[in-house]
């Protein structure tokens, strides 16, 4: 059922599923949480920004650890996989605030947050919903410090909505719904280490790289490569100047209560003067004429892994030049078709750009959106399929049986039904309905109880009834258990045009088949009444969406399915994006496509062999099954 949308204050217009007569929900206004003034106590929770723009949370024992490192060294790096070992190929450089992956070479931005200590993270509770994998993710931090305050003022339910999230969060039965697909998840609240605590400001950005350390250090593979890294800028630094200004400066050791290599060895060279071509990285030298005066910028030091000018990617003609007595080492690139391992090639960029070196990072490998360009002569029909195209309209509002009629024709009743709760209002079905005195419907009595004939699962009437009528009203009911559909279901995807058709190139991994191409393509438009907002303009984005699918048995299977689903207006929906945030946008509607044709760098390309077995059931999810091709 629907909850009062944001703004109409605390209340309920009509009571919502679960604990609804013992008190109201909980409503978010819009706005961040802040700071708290500088003379008190904050929580530390360190975020990184993810694909979609959203930061996510490092977990407590990750965020005191970089705490740690901070305190030692607010320029070094931190080496992820020290405290948590599926963190293993992760680095953050302080001084950039960017953490690196050492095996793709992908950079993130990262944050240092601040929180009340009174709130979630300070107590060191973690709120956590279940994906599909079965496994729990944790809710961004501020969502989860929004949930835990609504659970420590015994709301019954909470409205996500403000914070650009169409979810309902259930207490009694801890449980997230999506408000447009009614798709319910576990969740779960769990205590963990807190996030660690902080007085006053952020601490001073100090000289790189810093101090000794007494003792021997870490001989793990990761610290021996980042320390050995660091030693090699050092080296290089140091001869650079020597050569500038002789006697000038003297070459400091990473280490001083000791040398990471046997005496007259010398570090190892991570710089290439002779690399071949194509190589990641590439460290050239001061470019300063000798007897000039060192400009206060020469070293910088700081940031020029932001600086457009020192981050793009390496040309092929490019030469490095290498101080006198470091000798030349090929470096392998970030994609890994060099001679040395690419951590080594990641890391030395990073730790060089700290060192104020100017250098150059091979870019992330782009994803093949599109196949090569096609003529029209050789774009044919996909064998055993009909037409090239399909268009839909605005939905046709049947006039069918009232929505009484339809729940009665799918139930039987039950005379003396089990103590236990109904997982619609979430109230025991051997009494009275949640939404009794809410709706008056023609001869539903509020304790009538009735089983779904498929499923067998059993609810109050009156709740199914409200649940068709929240819903599209197209004559169907699906259980919310167990997702069994009876009659047909359809959507609330606007007006469109789909194409199909073969084009004559091949997906990585069907090599020996051609490629079906599907084309959809939304106009922006008015919301219609089975929408969120009636009347309301919707927004269109990155259309027309290029698909693809194998040209052989299995993937024109799921071409004819799509085609059902399409007609059906099952393909999309209107809602909020999740990549963007926006509301009343077209969004797709839990079919999965493949929008990458020659590559696999976004997850939603090829080569993927379970993908076709996947779509599939999402399809029959949705009560478009193969029996329907037979219809």
């Amino acid at each position: 059922p629907r909850a009062p949308a944001p703004g109409h204050g605390a209340g309920l217009s009509r009571r919502p599923p679960g604990m609804a007569r013992q008190g109201s929900g909980a409503m978010l206004a819009s706005g961040g949480l802040g700071f708290p003034p500088q003379n008190l106590a904050r929580v530390v929770v360190w975020e990184w920004l993810n694909e979609h723009g959203r930061w996510r949370p490092y977990s407590a024992a990750v965020c005191h650890h970089i705490e740690n490192v901070l305190k030692e060294d607010a320029r070094g790096s931190v080496v992820l996989g020290q405290v948590d070992v599926q963190l293993a190929p992760y680095v953050i450089d302080l001084q950039s605030m960017h953490q690196f992956r050492q095996d793709t070479g992908t950079m993130r931005p990262v944050r240092r947050n601040f929180y009340d200590p009174s709130s979630a993270p300070g107590k060191g509770i973690v709120w956590e919903w279940e994906n599909d994998n079965n496994s729990w993710t944790p809710y961004d931090m501020d969502i989860c410090i929004t949930i835990q305050n609504a659970y420590e003022k015994q709301h019954p339910w909470l409205d996500l909505s403000s914070l650009g999230f169409c979810y309902l969060i259930y207490f009694s039965s801890m449980s997230q719904m999506n408000r447009q697909t009614q798709r319910k998840r576990r969740l779960r609240r769990r205590m963990d280490l807190a996030y660690p605590l902080t007085m006053g400001s952020i601490p001073k950005s100090q000289s790189w790289p810093v101090g000794a350390s007494t003792g021997t250090p870490c001989s793990c593979p990761q610290c021996l490569l980042v320390n050995s890294t660091r030693a090699a800028s050092n080296a290089i630094l140091a001869s650079q100047r020597r050569k500038l200004y002789p006697g000038a400066v003297r070459q400091s050791s990473t280490f001083a209560g000791g040398t990471l290599w046997p005496a007259g060895t010398g570090p190892p060279a991570v710089v290439a003067g002779g690399a071949a071509k194509g190589e990641g990285l590439r460290v050239a030298g001061a470019g300063f004429a000798p007897g000039q005066g060192v400009p206060s910028a020469a070293l910088p030091g700081l940031n020029n892994l932001n600086r457009p000018g020192t981050q793009r990617g390496a040309g092929l003609g490019a030469r490095a030049t290498v101080p006198p007595g470091v000798p030349a080492l090929p470096v392998k690139n970030l994609n890994g078709t060099g001679p040395v391992h690419p951590a080594l090639a990641g890391m030395t960029g990073i730790l060089m750009c700290a060192a104020g070196l100017p250098v150059c990072l091979t870019r992330a490998p782009k994803p093949i959106l599109h196949p090569p360009p096609v003529s029209k002569s050789d774009i044919k029909p996909v064998p055993g399929v009909n037409g090239i195209c399909r268009k839909t309209k605005k939905k046709q509002l049947k006039k069918s049986k009232t929505p009484e009629d339809v729940v009665r024709r799918y139930i039987q009743k039950v005379k003396n039904p089990p103590d236990e709760d109904c997982t619609i209002c979430m109230e025991r079905l051997v009494t009275s309905s949640g939404y009794e005195g809410v709706l008056s419907p023609r001869g539903i009595k509020p304790e009538l109880v009735g089983k779904l004939g498929k499923c067998g699962h059993m609810y109050h009437l009156l709740c199914l009834l409200a649940m068709y009528n929240n819903g599209n009203k197209d004559g169907s009911l699906q259980c919310p258990t167990c997702k069994a559909i009876y009659g047909e279901k359809t959507g609330t995807q606007p007006p469109g045009k789909m194409e199909f058709h073969l084009i004559p190139h091949s997906l990585p991994g069907y090599t020996d088949s051609k490629t079906i191409r599907i084309v959809y393509d939304i106009p922006t438009g008015i919301q219609g009444p089975e929408h969120p907002n009636p009347g309301k303009k919707f927004t269109a984005r990155g259309f027309p969406r290029h698909c693809y699918l194998p040209d052989n048995e299995k993937g024109r299977k799921v071409l004819k399915l799509l085609i059902v689903a399409w007609d059906r207006r099952l393909i999309f929906t209107i809602g909020t994006s999740n990549t963007t945030g926006e509301s009343d946008t077209v969004v797709w509607n839990e079919i999965h496509h493949k929008t990458e044709f020659g590559s696999n760098l976004t997850g939603h390309g090829y080569p993927d062999p379970n993908y076709l077995d996947n779509v599939l059931a999402e399809l029959l999810a949705q009560g478009v099954s193969e029996a329907t091709l037979k219809d």
